[in-house]
């Protein structure tokens, strides 16, 4: 295994064998990004739609910090993202 970045809540780490670094989170850092994704379904049916919004706007902001940090991680060892950004 070959750590990109040092050990916190999501590590960017390669397994042996593929070609690009994957993501290892933490089991209470995932937790708490379900628990947004599912706030965010309880909140729809009782037509609190601005409440859901600002749950899914939330757990986005995560999702884009832990993507900058890949991507981050990524180019400090001259690795090629395996993806195109918008």
């Amino acid at each position: 295994m070959e750590a990109f970045t040092p050990v916190h809540n999501y590590a960017v780490i390669r397994l042996p064998g593929r070609a690009f670094p994957g993501v290892v989170v933490q089991g209470d850092s995932l937790h708490v990004l379900s628990e947004s994704v599912q706030e965010a379904l309880d909140e729809v049916p009782s037509g609190a739609f601005d409440d859901a919004a600002e749950s899914l706007r939330i757990l986005l902001a995560h999702l884009h910090d832990l993507q900058r940090s890949y991507e981050v991680a990524l180019h400090e060892h001259g690795v090629e993202l395996p993806y195109r950004r918008a």
